[in-house]
């Protein structure tokens, strides 16, 4: 019985409902879409290349390795990027929270901040990520913005909405900060 609780309570857990950020959409067409993104508060950890220890610091912080001792709730989607031989994941902090409430992790790799309002594309695929399908969709983001004479703003973020246990119809992305102007003259 207790091998039986500790497989099938993490697979409950990990199937809920979470809280999703928020956006607008501003343009859609197919999977591609461009959206407006207001500030958001993100917890966010780096590692070295071939490190896979983000997702647990990450996972200890909102379950209470924090200064308060409090549970914080998991949200989506969770931000992957890797640039320099560096990886970086980023949790999205519940809507409640703001700089000034936030707990502020025991752990000092990790990093809490307040995003920057601004506009993405993204393109959206389904399955399992993995680092050929974030490079094929990610050329496909990138020949998407060159049709539309759109710049792109650093490297891309692969993003997922749903835990590893979810198998039928995944939610994943590759985005990227874009320069849009939605007054055009």
């Amino acid at each position: 019985m207790k091998y039986l609780i500790l497989f099938v309570l993490p697979l409950l857990i990990m199937s809920a409902d979470y809280e999703t950020q928020k956006y607008d959409v501003v343009l859609k067409e197919n999977t591609f879409e461009i959206r407006y993104y207001p500030p958001v508060i993100k917890a966010k950890v780096l590692s070295e290349n071939g490190s896979n220890k983000n997702f647990m610091k990450l996972f200890k912080y909102i379950s209470g390795n924090n200064s308060n001792n409090e549970k914080i709730a998991m949200t989506t989607p969770v931000y992957l990027s890797n640039q320099d031989n560096t990886n970086a994941m980023e949790f999205v902090m519940p809507a409640k929270f703001n700089m000034e409430n936030i707990s502020k992790p025991n752990d000092e790799k990790i990093k809490i901040y307040e995003s920057k309002a601004g506009h993405y594309a993204s393109v959206r695929f389904g399955g399992w990520g993995n680092i050929k399908k974030v490079k094929k969709y990610s050329n496909i983001l990138y020949d998407k913005l060159n049709e539309l004479d759109i710049k792109h703003i650093g490297s891309p973020y692969f993003v997922s909405y749903n835990s590893p246990y979810k198998v039928f119809n995944r939610r994943n992305e590759v985005m990227v900060k874009i320069e849009y102007n939605t007054n055009p003259q």
